[in-house]
C-alpha cells in the first residue's frame, strides 16, 4: 500500500512539472518584459515621477487625518476661517479636493469662471495665465474648473521636478547631486502648495525651463517661456535679469559696442518677458479701462504699495511673533543663499534675491504671505544639494525638511492658513 500511494504522489508531480514550468516561464517572461520597459523609460523618470507620486500621496493622507481629526474639536473651524471652509465644501465634496483651495486660490477659481465680456471686469489684483488656462482644460473636464485648477497645478509640479533636474545636472554635474535637489524642491517648507490651486508650480515650473534653456542657448524658447512666465506672476518680469546674466557669463561679461550688439542678436527674445506683462496691461485697459488698473485694484483691495523693504524687515521683528517668524525665515533664505554662492551661479543668487526682496518691499499686506513666496526661490536647493553629499548630512537633512513642511501643512489646513497665504 505504502509503496501505491508514493508512486500515485510521484505520478501527480510528474503530472503537474509541465503547467508548474510553463507558469514560471510565464513569470519570468513578464518579469523579463518589465526589466526591458523600465530600461527603455529614461534614468531620472522613475525617480521622478516616483517623487511625485510619494508626496502626492503622503500628503492627501495627512490631510485626511487631520481635517477628521479636527472634525472633533469644538470651535473648529474658527470664526474668522468659517467663510473659507464654508467656500470648500462648495468647491467639491471630496476633502482631498477641496482642502487644497484656500483664499487665493478661490479668487483664482472665480477668476477662471467669470464672463469675458458683459459686465464690466473688475478682478486685476491677479495676473490672469494661471485662472485662463483653466478655462479650456476646465471645458474638457465637463466644466470642472476647480478640478482643472488642481490638474494644471500638478502637472507644472511634475513639469518643475523633471526641469529641475536637468538643470541640476547642468549646474551641479552630477546625477546624484540632481537627485537631492529635486527632493530638496520637493521638501521646502511650503512645497505642499505646488499641489494646491495657486500659481506657485506653474511659475517654479517656467522659470526652472527658461532657466535650463538659457543654459543651454536656446533663447527664443527662453523668450517664449519668459513671455508666459511674466504672465503668471508680476515678478515673473524681473526674472529677465538674471536670464540677461546667464546670457553675459556665456560671453565671458564681455562689454562695449561690439559686445552688446552681439548680446541684442542672441539674446532679443528676453524682451519677449515685459511683452508678457504688458499682454496683462493691455487687458486691463480693454476690460478696465485702464493700464494700470492691476496697480489701483492691489493698493485699494489690500494697501500694497512699493517700500523700503529694511523699514518693512524691522517692523516685522519688532511685531508680533508670527511676523518675525516669517521675516527671519527669509532672512534664514537669504543668508543660504549668500553662504552657497559661486560665481558661475551668480544669475541664481541674483534671482534669489529679487524673490525674497520684492515681496518685503511691497509691505505688510504682502509679506504676511512671504512663506508662500518664499517657494519661488528653488536656487536654496541647489545650495542644499551642494552641501548634502554626505549621507549622513543627506538623511538628516531630508528628515528636517520633511517634518518642517509637515507641520506647516498642519498649520495651513486648521487654524493658521491665513500664516502662511
Amino acid at each position: 500500500m505504502h509503496r501505491w500511494r508514493s508512486g500515485r504522489r510521484h505520478a501527480a508531480m510528474l503530472a503537474g512539472r509541465p503547467a508548474a514550468v510553463a507558469w514560471a516561464a510565464r513569470l519570468a517572461n513578464t518579469a523579463g518584459a518589465g526589466a526591458r520597459l523600465a530600461r527603455r523609460v529614461p534614468a531620472p523618470w522613475p525617480y521622478l515621477i516616483g517623487l511625485f507620486l510619494g508626496a502626492k500621496l503622503l500628503l492627501t493622507l495627512l490631510g485626511l487625518l487631520v481635517l477628521h481629526a479636527w472634525d472633533g474639536i469644538g470651535g473648529a473651524p474658527p470664526p474668522d476661517e468659517a467663510m473659507m471652509w464654508a467656500q470648500q465644501r462648495e468647491v467639491s465634496g471630496h476633502r482631498w479636493i477641496s482642502f487644497w483651495f484656500a483664499w487665493d486660490a478661490l479668487l483664482y477659481l472665480r477668476l477662471s469662471e467669470l464672463p469675458l465680456t458683459g459686465r464690466p471686469w473688475g478682478d486685476f489684483g491677479f495676473p490672469l495665465l494661471y485662472p485662463f488656462l483653466a478655462r479650456p482644460v476646465g471645458a474638457l473636464l465637463g466644466g470642472d474648473n476647480a478640478l482643472a485648477l488642481l490638474l494644471i497645478s500638478n502637472v507644472a509640479f511634475l513639469g518643475a521636478l523633471v526641469y529641475g533636474y536637468r538643470l541640476a545636472e547642468l549646474l551641479l554635474g552630477d546625477p546624484d547631486a540632481a537627485r537631492r535637489f529635486t527632493r530638496y524642491l520637493v521638501l521646502l517648507p511650503t512645497a505642499f502648495l505646488f499641489q494646491a490651486a495657486l500659481t506657485e508650480s506653474l511659475f517654479v515650473c517656467l522659470a526652472l525651463a527658461a532657466f535650463y534653456y538659457a543654459e543651454r542657448r536656446r533663447w527664443l524658447l527662453v523668450g517664449v517661456l519668459g513671455y508666459f512666465l511674466a504672465m503668471s506672476r508680476s515678478l515673473g518680469l524681473l526674472v529677465a535679469l538674471p536670464l540677461a546674466l546667464v546670457l553675459l557669463r556665456q560671453h565671458d561679461w564681455r562689454l562695449g559696442p561690439r559686445a552688446l550688439l552681439g548680446y541684442l542678436r542672441i539674446g532679443w527674445p528676453l524682451l519677449l518677458l515685459p511683452a508678457g506683462w504688458f499682454t496683462f496691461m493691455a487687458f486691463c485697459r480693454w476690460r478696465g479701462g485702464d493700464w494700470f488698473a492691476y496697480q489701483h485694484a492691489q493698493r485699494v483691495g489690500w494697501g500694497i504699495t512699493m517700500q523700503n523693504p529694511v523699514p518693512v524687515v524691522v517692523d516685522a521683528l519688532a511685531g508680533g511673533p508670527r511676523d518675525a517668524g516669517r521675516v527671519l525665515f527669509a532672512l534664514v533664505v537669504l543668508a543660504v543663499l549668500v553662504a552657497g554662492f559661486r560665481r558661475r551661479e551668480l544669475p541664481y543668487l541674483v534671482y534669489g534675491v529679487l524673490m525674497i526682496l520684492v515681496p518685503l518691499s511691497m509691505g505688510p499686506a504682502v509679506y504676511k504671505s512671504l512663506l508662500r513666496y518664499l517657494l519661488a526661490v528653488f536656487p536654496v536647493a541647489l545650495v542644499l544639494a551642494r552641501w548634502a553629499r554626505s549621507a549622513g548630512v543627506d538623511v538628516w537633512l531630508t528628515a528636517v525638511l520633511a517634518v518642517v513642511q509637515g507641520a506647516l501643512f498642519v498649520l495651513w489646513l486648521t487654524y493658521w492658513t491665513h500664516m502662511i497665504i
